[in-house]
């Protein structure tokens, strides 16, 4: 499994090594492993996905905190040269997504965005229903329930004991997840009219993380930005309308490299 040197801090990421086809990055919610874009990664047709371990969780080396905005795009970039790619299509999650709008503006890796449950600033973002202690089953079936919406957790088929597994083997410490949520404390996307990269804007009508206005506020600020709203999901609506979501993920990429 690969692994890239950000400065003597190792970050392990996913990658199939599909040759030329287009790279998608996805980047994790903060305290989350890989396990949360197991609903997308092998969705997405031509493209090369490759999903980044955040400092601090799965396989990624967790150095004392507080991290920055800064050394989560770093760690980005290092993926992306590791990957010998220098430009990407970065699918970010919360705390994801909030990296891959600093990455949009601080460096020109990105080729188009996709932002999941993203705030239009870090005031907007409510981090409670995301603490868990990995250790303790019962914390992570709490925060997990309260992640998704009550009409998904009562289909027969909801996987929650399987995210429970997955988290309870890949997701951070609370000392590390709290060392990933300082760099969103004091996020400031700057003028969103200044990026003009296609932009897909992605929320769940009952988010407690992040609520629909705030992302439905940040698609508004992007000139080229798209809102797709899901009233009746929860945080993770990559689990609970995934294939919609994919769908509409697929589209967008598309739309740039056709």
């Amino acid at each position: 499994m690969p692994y890239a040197d950000a400065d003597g801090c190792a970050i392990h990421y996913t990658d199939p090594g599909d040759g030329d086809a287009p790279l998608v990055v996805f980047l994790g919610e903060a305290g989350f492993g890989a396990w949360q874009w197991g609903w997308q990664y092998g969705a997405l047709g031509p493209y090369r996905p490759v999903v980044v371990d955040t400092r601090g969780s799965g396989r990624s080396d967790a150095p004392a905190g507080p991290y920055s905005m800064a050394d989560l795009v770093g760690d980005l970039e290092t993926v992306l040269a590791d990957c010998g790619v220098r430009k990407a299509h970065l699918v970010g999650c919360g705390l994801g997504g909030c990296v891959a709008l600093a990455a949009a503006r601080r460096t020109t890796r990105a080729r188009s965005l996709t932002l999941i449950g993203t705030p239009a600033a870090g005031d907007d973002f409510q981090p409670a229903d995301l603490a868990a202690d990995p250790d303790d089953p019962e914390a992570l079936r709490a925060s997990t329930t309260a992640l998704l919406s009550d009409g998904f957790l009562a289909r027969d088929d909801t996987p929650v004991d399987q995210i429970i597994e997955w988290r309870g083997e890949e997701d951070a410490t609370p000392s590390a997840r709290a060392a990933q949520l300082a760099a969103i404390e004091e996020f400031d996307p700057g003028p969103l009219y200044e990026l003009t990269l296609p932009a897909l804007v992605v929320a769940g009508g009952i988010d407690s993380v992040v609520a629909a206005d705030s992302s439905e506020q940040l698609a508004e600020g992007l000139p080229n930005g798209e809102y797709r709203g899901f009233p009746d999901a929860g945080h993770l609506v990559t689990v609970e309308r995934s294939a919609a979501l994919n769908d509409a993920l697929a589209g967008v990429l598309d739309s740039v490299d056709e």
